[in-house]
């Protein structure tokens, strides 16, 4: 009787610490500083990905709207006949949007998290509020009003007034034709390139790979990955606005 009885509470000690175990490796994880920082740098990473690709294909405006609604309507064919059509693209859209869930949801929680942690009463500064931490929060914020406002403008076309479904070149340059849309593109490009810069440097911090040898290269990789998003994607509404592309 003693054995069977030891043989049931371990049992049952077993049972009920096996969801406990497998719950608490990804809720610690994710409760913790550090983890919430490498779910930032990881999902940052997805982002910057795309944010490369995306910028590439932009710049076929350049070639002529046969080039560029070529390069649109291929994007919809991607994986086929495996995948349906569009899938690929719905497929990248839900990988886009859970990144910038897990990105934004764990940037919110740390904000709110450094300001608990600082005294009542305390009058001065942090050095960790410092002006590239400032820029990422607010970069972030208009980052993300952004991404509702480009959405409505080239993807459902909502907001974009001589919207042509299925013709992405005429609907850019349709857009941007209209002052407003080219100063809000432009403003966004701008916050998107503060946030790479200070994005790069941080996400490598995180995931260990700087060091004294390594950090002036890093550096460099940040301002110039920052730079040539900047330039690239501002070179669209720019050649837009000024007429070198109709």
């Amino acid at each position: 009787m003693a054995l069977t009885s030891e043989r049931t509470e371990r049992s049952g000690t077993s049972k009920r610490s096996t969801p406990a175990v497998g719950r608490g490796a990804i809720a610690v994880l994710w409760d913790s500083t550090v983890g919430k920082k490498a779910a930032m740098a990881v999902s940052g990473a997805v982002l910057l990905g795309y944010l490369v690709f995306h910028m590439i294909g932009n710049l076929k405006i350049f070639f002529g709207p046969a080039d560029m609604n070529g390069y649109a309507a291929w994007l919809r064919t991607i994986g086929q006949p495996f995948l349906g059509h569009e899938w690929f693209l719905w497929i990248a859209r839900l990988v886009l949007l859970a990144a910038v869930l897990v990105h934004g949801t764990a940037a919110y929680q740390l904000s709110r998290r450094d300001l608990r942690a600082r005294p009542t009463g305390y009058r001065h500064r942090r050095a960790r509020s410092s002006y590239a931490t400032r820029t990422m929060r607010w970069g972030g914020v208009i980052l993300a009003l952004f991404i509702v406002w480009h959405i409505l403008d080239l993807t459902t076309l909502t907001v974009n007034p001589k919207a042509e479904p299925g013709h992405p070149y005429e609907n850019v340059v349709a857009s941007f034709h209209t002052w407003y849309s080219g100063v809000i593109y432009c403003l966004a490009m701008l916050a998107l390139g503060l946030h790479v810069r200070h994005g790069f440097w941080s996400a490598a911090q995180t995931l260990g790979l700087n060091n004294p040898r390594r950090d002036r290269a890093l550096k460099a990789g940040a301002n110039l990955l920052a730079f040539a998003l900047t330039a690239g994607f501002l070179s669209v509404p720019i050649a837009v606005m000024t007429g070198a592309v109709k």
